[in-house]
């Protein structure tokens, strides 16, 4: 019997070089490193003939920095300098820019006008909770059916639960359902002040947008954004449950990412779980930032007696500092191991990629090719012996 079942390795060549998978997710919790994961990912998928385009939604700037650029936009923007015969395009997901596109294209230019320019829609744009991970879910969709790239990477939205985002288009379709927007119109109708506590309400979730508007002009708002974006509703509800479909598609992977930690494993945990009730394609974990030791060097508890023999006879201090802090990396590593293996033992049929900690930040390709190296490379951990 043996204590610990191996995991499958996660091949992340053949995912990428496979035709077949045309979308590739990644998740998890905030600070695992998923912007650096997707990018590399991109990056990697590009220099191996696919036309990629890498969607974040990280307003920290990381990927395009480490892309060469000083900023992206809503828009696709090529990366030059790709060593391959594919094309890397890469953008930021713009929340309101992406819902007003969505309004010019499914509106007539007049209605279209007066929706933009309505204070309620402008709140409802930009501060709704949800909007954007409805939004990054509406790009996704843009993207696919553009047919200009046969493989689109995702980097999910940083939020409290970062698979919020399989969740916002059956939220968003349910408050811009048509019967229950009419609710918005009940105080404008009735009037007085039954209609206006009925409206607070039910709307208390949204009190801290709609308070940017008071009294009468607020009723007035609503009431004209209602009637001109009703026609609208049918299609947000559309396209969304088209875009939650092809998620389940054997044409897209769901990475789930995470770090080395208790609590990041546990998210990540939650995430495997949650993806198989949804039937959502789990092609792998990646666990990120995997501290490593040379095996050759001594143990932690050697490095220790060492340093506490230099340090009794008051000689070499920098040396026992040295040694000290070795010992400090070797029981890190075997931390992390030991969680790695709890975390595997957990799961064991799913494939794993480690992707060990990197020397400096990553900031330009040539540090996300390394750290799509080490993602498609095999693991070999020799942290146990501390």
């Amino acid at each position: 019997m043996s204590a610990h079942r191996t995991p499958p390795v996660l091949d992340v060549d053949a995912l990428i070089d496979d035709p077949r998978t045309k979308i590739i997710v990644c998740c998890g919790s905030g600070g695992v490193g998923k912007t650096t994961t997707a990018a590399a990912i991109g990056l990697r998928a590009a220099e191996r003939g696919r036309d990629v385009v890498v969607l974040t939604v990280d307003p920290a700037k990381r990927l395009a920095q480490s892309m060469g650029l000083t900023e992206l936009d809503n828009n696709p923007r090529r990366i030059e300098g790709i060593a391959g015969d594919g094309e890397l395009h890469a953008m930021m997901l713009d929340m309101k820019r992406t819902f007003d596109e969505i309004v010019e294209a499914h509106a007539d230019p007049d209605r279209a006008k007066q929706i933009l320019a309505n204070p309620f829609y402008q709140s409802l744009s930009s501060s709704l909770s949800g909007t954007q991970e409805y939004m990054a879910m509406e790009k996704l969709g843009q993207l696919h059916r553009s047919g200009a790239w046969d493989l689109i990477v995702v980097d999910t939205p940083p939020s409290r639960n970062a698979l919020d985002f399989l969740d916002a288009p059956e939220r968003m379709g349910r408050f811009l359902d048509s019967r229950f927007m009419k609710i918005l119109v009940a105080p404008a109708r009735t009037g007085g002040r039954l209609g206006v506590k009925v409206f607070t309400a039910g709307f208390g979730m949204f009190a801290g947008v709609l308070n940017k508007v008071i009294g009468l002009q607020l009723l007035r708002d609503v009431q004209t954004f209602v009637a001109a974006f009703e026609t609208m509703f049918g299609g947000f509800r559309e396209r969304a449950e088209k875009t939650y479909r092809l998620l389940q598609t054997p044409g897209t992977a769901f990475l789930v990412v995470a770090a080395p930690e208790t609590d990041a494993l546990r998210e990540a945990s939650y995430f495997v779980e949650r993806l198989a009730e949804e039937r959502m394609p789990l092609a792998g974990i990646v666990i990120n930032r995997m501290q490593t030791v040379d095996p050759g060097t001594p143990t932690a508890a050697r490095s220790l007696a060492a340093a506490e023999m230099l340090e009794e006879r008051g000689e070499h201090p920098l040396t026992a500092a040295l040694l000290r802090l070795h010992a400090d990396r070797r029981q890190l590593a075997a931390r992390q191991e030991r969680l790695r293996e709890h975390f595997t033992s957990a799961h064991p049929t799913v494939p794993v990629a480690v992707v060990p900690a990197q020397s400096e930040d990553v900031h330009d390709l040539e540090g996300l090719r390394r750290v799509g190296a080490d993602l498609a490379a095999k693991w070999t951990s020799a942290a146990k012996p501390a």
